[in-house]
């Protein structure tokens, strides 16, 4: 048999139509997981270890599983970020994975705005404020939000997301853009005026900083007590990064001494966020559940990117954003010479 005509097996979890899974059983055999929890591991384990290729959302997947699977070939995550993915041990064994990212940016990028708006105005706290039936009169200037616009937008990494959330405030709301970057970023400061800085400065001159830097051991806990004793009490720090970016018994701190009056947060450093969280409590905090990319547009869009690189990468077409490709192609190449 052609090998572009094999007959592969691949296991789904999550996030997938069924016209996804239709376009994967053409060309394999699929076994499919709603979720995998303690009632059906086995069965995912055994399936797995079958397996040339894994697709879905929010994978759970350590290198004790990788050694149960030896015929897996290609990991397709449906997220941008992969720190959950055992990355070396998927290296070492030449398994190629793939990510979604660009089909989710400018959703992320609303979220992120949502976060500002909701933060600087207290939208969360005054709604509560009328649910619970405390509005009884006009309100009061101790009730008084901040103003967004003209307000200046500090974007701890200006990739893509942190370019498009930059867009959003410098063209919609008149913000002067600081950024953090590896590089300058031309186009940014030609169309936005936007002024590249080091990190302790943009976090002493931003009224609003977003985190939209992925998650490594360089930015492990890069916003600390020590960063957030550099905003301005004024300030608001809004996270759609990841939550261990920052370190939140130094953020609960800040927040309740007043160094910073707000915070906006999609992520956390354990999520789902345990209920006991004084983050879940606190008025000048708003939290939402990791939603950045969570609409219904957008996760289909990601979701058939994930479809499209693991059936580009199987059948031999080639994968559409690989992680790791340089690695992958290597080991291919060695397996072949051997």
């Amino acid at each position: 048999m052609a090998e572009q005509t094999k007959k592969w097996r691949i296991v789904a979890v999550r996030r997938l139509s069924e016209a996804q899974l239709g376009s994967l059983s053409e060309v394999a055999e699929v076994d499919y997981f709603e979720d995998v929890d303690e009632s059906n591991r086995a069965d995912f384990m055994a399936a797995l270890s079958k397996a040339h290729g894994l697709i879905g959302g929010k994978l759970e997947l350590n290198e004790a599983m990788l050694a149960k699977a030896p015929g897996l070939q290609v990991v397709s995550t449906i997220s941008v970020g992969y720190d959950h993915l055992p990355l070396e041990a998927l290296n070492r064994r030449g398994i190629l994975l793939c990510n979604t990212p660009d089909v989710l940016t400018e959703t992320t990028a609303d979220t992120a705005f949502a976060l500002i708006m909701a933060t600087q105005r207290r939208l969360v706290e005054l709604a509560n404020l009328v649910r619970d039936g405390g509005w009884r009169t006009h309100i009061r200037p101790e009730y008084f939000g901040i103003d967004v616009h003209g307000k200046t937008l500090g974007i701890v990494g200006a990739g893509r997301i942190g370019a498009a959330i930059a867009r959003r405030g410098a063209l919609g709301f008149g913000m002067p853009i600081l950024y953090t970057a590896a590089s300058s970023k031309p186009a940014l400061e030609q169309q936005l005026g936007a002024q590249r800085r080091e990190l302790n400065d943009l976090l002493a001159e931003a009224d609003i900083v977003c985190l939209s830097v992925p998650y490594n051991s360089d930015t492990h806990h890069l916003i600390d007590a020590d960063a957030l004793a550099r905003m301005k009490p004024t300030a608001s720090l809004i996270n759609i990064a990841r939550g261990k970016v920052v370190d939140e018994p130094a953020l609960i701190e800040a927040l309740h001494s007043g160094g910073i009056r707000a915070a906006g947060l999609d992520v956390f450093a354990e999520e789902p966020l345990p209920a006991n969280s004084p983050l879940a409590a606190m008025n000048n905090v708003v939290t939402t559940p990791h939603i950045g990319s969570a609409t219904h547009e957008t996760r289909e869009a990601m979701a058939q990117l994930a479809v499209d690189n693991l059936l580009g990468a199987l059948t031999g077409s080639g994968p559409l954003n690989a992680v790791n490709e340089d690695d992958w192609r290597r080991a291919t190449a060695d397996t072949k010479e051997a």
